[in-house]
């Protein structure tokens, strides 16, 4: 059996790493976003349970370390089951929004958004989530 063939291994994603510079600002703002708290694991790490994968918000500064990240290069897509509801939270939150609601021509219903930390996130109605299959 090799690792390599698809057919008898395949990875699980289990941990995103979500760059903040502000981990308590990350908590307060990811617990209202995604509406959950989810669970400090250290004290630079906030972790978000999301399906089969954490969101990991992480502020290197105030986990010790001598470092700063910068925001990640592109969009992290989340499906949920109320997009509207969603929408209505990021706004009240203040996150940057990037597009508006709508539907892509890949047939997905969602929205993007610039967190306070200037990462890019996409919120996409479950039902409409395209994967290429």
């Amino acid at each position: 059996m090799s690792v390599t063939d698809p057919d008898t291994y395949t990875p699980s994603l289990f941990s995103v790493i979500l760059p903040v510079d502000d981990i308590e600002k990350a908590q307060k703002f990811y617990s209202s976003l995604l509406n959950m708290d989810g669970k400090r694991v250290s004290p630079g790490r906030h972790y978000f349970r999301c399906g089969g994968t954490i969101l990991a918000c992480f502020d290197p500064r105030s986990d010790g370390d001598n470092f700063d990240l910068p925001p990640n290069p592109d969009h992290i897509y989340f499906s949920v089951k109320n997009l509207n509801a969603v929408f209505k939270r990021a706004q009240v939150l203040g996150a940057i929004i990037l597009d508006e609601i709508g539907t892509r021509p890949w047939g997905e219903t969602s929205f993007y958004l610039k967190d306070p930390f200037g990462n890019k996130i996409c919120f996409v109605q479950e039902e409409t989530v395209f994967t290429g299959d």
